[in-house]
């Protein structure tokens, strides 16, 4: 399904950990060649070495992406190394919780910079390589917080992650000239290494939420972007797709009761 994939450009912002760690493997085990973008150098070139010690194509970068510069940076080597750009997976993000009336300016800025203004900058960086390809695929990690729940502590995260599905519909009209695609994957409660070391407890309460009755896996979150990039996608743009195990569906708690019923 995914051969459309071999030999593709790709980056992948937020590319070491988590999630995007996931992303970064799933499109160097499909054949792309692929940019693992981070702050820490030494992370990203972590993963890049998992790529290419499994026999892909990999290597890392180190960007803040919250700055122009550093999104001009990271085309430009990804552009260096492979040639041009074909997909951009703008996957990076961070979480800190603080309640409204305690949250600072700078915690709003900050969480809003490295969220939303970077989708904004580095999809603007990607713009250019991509139309020198007459295509290209731009794949957003937004949340189920923000566009579809809400939760305490989560104000500026939900907003940063609302705000880029609203960037996604424009850009996905503006850029369908170009041959180029915008879409999001929306992730539910997904395993990673920081969830991990969480109490039993606090996780089982999670996994109760979930209709399929499990924390997702981040490689498929990954097999949702590899989709939204490939060539079987190509009339796909604009899209949002919730990959959550169903945690958005129950009405009410009581909906997950196998003995509630209005009969």
């Amino acid at each position: 399904m995914f051969k459309s994939l071999i030999g593709r450009s790709v980056i992948v912002t937020g590319g070491s950990k988590g999630i995007g760690g996931g992303i970064s493997r799933g499109f160097g085990a499909a054949g792309s060649r692929v940019l693992v973008v981070s702050r820490n150098l030494a992370e990203a070139e972590a993963v890049a070495e998992d790529i290419r010690a499994a026999g892909g194509t990999a290597s890392g970068f180190a960007a803040d992406v919250s700055t122009l510069d550093g999104n001009r940076g990271m085309v430009d080597r990804a552009v260096e190394l492979y040639g041009g750009l074909d997909i951009l997976c703008a996957n990076a993000g961070i979480y800190p919780a603080a309640m409204i009336e305690d949250m600072t300016v700078e915690e709003f800025d900050r969480v809003m910079n490295t969220n939303l203004r970077s989708t904004f900058l580095s999809t603007a960086a990607a713009v250019k390589a991509m139309k020198a390809r007459g295509r290209g695929r731009i794949i957003i990690t937004s949340s189920t917080t923000g566009p579809v729940t809400g939760y305490p502590g989560w104000a500026h995260y939900g907003a940063s992650k609302a705000g880029q599905l609203g960037f996604m519909r424009t850009a996905a009209i503006e850029l369908a000239r170009y041959g180029i695609t915008v879409n999001a994957v929306i992730p539910g409660a997904i395993m990673t290494d920081g969830l991990a070391g969480l109490p039993e407890e606090f996780l089982g309460r999670i996994t109760a939420a979930v209709p399929l009755k499990r924390f997702g896996k981040v490689e498929e979150i990954a097999n949702g972007a590899l989709f939204l990039a490939s060539d079987e996608a190509a009339y796909v743009t604009g899209h949002a797709l919730s990959i959550d195990g169903g945690m958005t569906l129950p009405e009410f708690e009581m909906a997950l009761d196998e003995s509630a019923s209005l009969t």
